[in-house]
């Protein structure tokens, strides 16, 4: 092949589906200048619109765009529409295609049939199936970690009072040097001090379980005082007893 051969063959593969257009011109200019239109698109095939107003009103395919748009001036879209423009397209097997595209992009108002796309696959089942898939993974996952912080939670109970159990004093050794304890229940303030050998002192008593201050601040009622009470950290934050039992 030679230079001039795949230069023109390079020409012919990038040549535009569009040869020409004509853009909201007046249907009176239609009907005054036919002839001249005429020359213009020279029975060309192609899309064109008509317009109401400035607003998109019909989407159409015609093998004669002059005879289609004409004949558009005399049926029932006759005074419907004010303006029209036309997209003259090279011969393409795709042309049908091309309209019925805009048609379901636009959704004129004067064309009564969705633009059909015969030989396109409808991918919104297809969608439905991978979203179902993937809030599945995402319920299971979300299920999972419920149910491990749950797990968690009742692992850290079951250690607290297993603690309680096991020792006399369970706060002893957590605070050598004392700490002060910390509750606000129904609107009041409660403080406790906790003593380097693990003892609680309130209200002038002492006590060896947080759980049995923490119950009788609530007059009785059973309390895990190591949820219940709160001291401060190294930050200054007030954070409840059971974080010394992580």
């Amino acid at each position: 092949m030679t230079k001039k051969q795949k230069k023109r063959k390079k020409k012919r593969g990038t040549r535009s589906i569009i040869q020409g257009h004509l853009e909201r011109v007046g249907s009176a200019v239609f009907e005054r200048y036919l002839e001249e239109i005429t020359d213009l698109i020279a029975g060309n095939q192609g899309v064109y619109a008509l317009y109401r107003r400035q607003k998109l009103y019909y989407i159409g395919l015609a093998n004669n765009l002059k005879g289609r748009i004409r004949h558009h001036l005399k049926d029932k879209h006759s005074g419907k529409w004010d303006r029209f423009s036309l997209y003259v397209i090279r011969k393409e097997n795709h042309i049908r295609e091309v309209e019925a595209l805009l048609v379901r992009i636009a959704g004129p108002a004067g064309n009564s049939q969705k633009g059909r796309l015969k030989r396109s696959m409808n991918l919104l089942p297809k969608l439905k199936r991978e979203v179902k898939r993937k809030q599945e993974v995402e319920r299971k996952k979300l299920f999972e970690e419920r149910a491990g912080a749950k797990k968690k939670a009742v692992r850290r109970k079951t250690k607290t009072r297993t603690l309680e159990k096991k020792m006399k004093r369970p706060l002893k050794g957590f605070f050598p040097t004392g700490k002060m304890i910390y509750r606000k229940y129904k609107g009041k303030d409660y403080k406790a001090w906790i003593s380097g050998n693990g003892k609680i002192k309130y209200n002038g008593k002492w006590y060896d379980s947080p759980s049995v201050v923490g119950s009788v601040v609530r007059g009785g009622k059973s309390t895990n005082g190591w949820r219940f009470w709160k001291y401060k950290n190294k930050s200054g934050e007030l954070v409840y007893l059971s974080e010394l039992t992580k």
